[in-house]
């Protein structure tokens, strides 16, 4: 063998080794703590990811926004809410974190504000004419997004946290406790949440829980928008199996659930990464509920959040429209 030959022989066989450790990069997907909702999301991306091809590891992390704009984890999740507030440096974020990019919607979370069904507050009109007799749930420390959504429904009526006496509590969950143990009268709760169910438990010799309905009018969901610019307002039906509509039905907030990564992180990938979600809402369902409620065509609405190049690709490459 000729030295020229061994050369291009070596060059070959290192590129090959160079191609092979890239393909085998570990990519970090964080999440917050286990049985929470971006673990459980989390997890499930992760096996249908391995199941592509990604060499994929979820990692709990708290706060991880940040450390996906500085490009230390590869991928994590946000409410749509939070990532814009994140990206722009607004909302519960005091500066700009301009380096994370939409990779796309998961599934959409529907939510709203409840309050014990004998308070008759069936409309954000009634909650308006009684605010300064009613408690409310507000900080959410430990969750700093929750009252932004809180005032985006109470901005839908014209009214602020200002208007109310204010119950400081802890987390989401802690909020929907204190409804339950009837420290608070209005606190968010999401649809079909456990802790909901358990509230209204508590106040069954008081009709449970009800949703308050939001004003889908132009103007009102102008005013929501203020807030939650990426939020929407959904009407459902009266159900007697789903608390809080088992009376009437009501208009409640509607917010994606997305997933984030960094402006630095490999084209192909980010590819590679939504292909498999897109592709594969039967498996991710398996892993985690939710997941049923995907719909691959609304994967890439508008957003102040950049769409990533990759993603852009996929959703090029599928047909599926981006920013309506």
């Amino acid at each position: 063998m000729t030295f020229i030959t061994r050369s291009i022989g070596a060059g070959l066989f290192a590129a090959a080794l160079a191609a092979g450790a890239a393909s085998a990069q570990v990519v970090t997907i964080a999440t917050g703590a286990q049985g929470s909702l971006a673990y459980n999301s989390g997890q499930a991306v992760a096996k249908v990811a391995n199941e592509a091809g990604i060499i994929a590891r979820t990692q709990p992390l708290v706060g991880y926004l940040p450390l996906i704009n500085a490009g230390e984890v590869d991928f994590g999740f946000s409410n749509a809410v939070e990532a814009e507030y994140a990206y722009t440096g607004t909302g519960n974020y005091d500066r700009p974190h301009p380096n994370i990019r939409l990779v796309g919607v998961m599934f959409p979370l529907t939510t709203g504000i409840m309050a014990p069904c004998d308070l008759g507050l069936k409309s954000v009109e009634d909650l308006k004419a009684r605010a300064g007799e009613l408690r409310i749930a507000s900080e959410y420390t430990s969750s700093t997004i929750i009252p932004f959504y809180i005032a985006g429904a109470l901005a839908n009526a014209g009214i602020s946290y200002d208007d109310f006496q204010q119950v400081p509590v802890a987390s989401f969950v802690a909020g929907i406790n204190a409804l339950g143990d009837g420290l608070v009268d209005i606190a968010l709760v999401s649809l079909n949440a456990g802790a909901g169910q358990q509230a209204a438990v508590k106040l069954k010799d008081r009709g449970g829980l009800c949703y308050i309905s939001l004003d889908n009018s132009e103007e009102g969901v102008a005013r929501f928008k203020e807030y939650l610019p990426a939020g929407s307002i959904v009407s459902l039906p009266q159900n007697d199996k789903i608390n809080g509509l088992q009376n009437y039905g009501a208009n409640i907030m509607q917010i994606p659930w997305v997933m984030l990564t960094h402006a630095g992180a490999d084209e192909e990938l980010v590819y590679r990464m939504v292909k498999a979600v897109a592709e594969n809402k039967d498996k991710l369902a398996e892993s985690f509920g939710l997941f049923r409620l995907a719909k691959r065509e609304t994967m890439a609405p508008a957003s102040r959040v950049p769409y990533h190049p990759g993603a852009l690709r996929y959703y090029a490459e599928a047909g599926i429209p981006v920013g309506q």
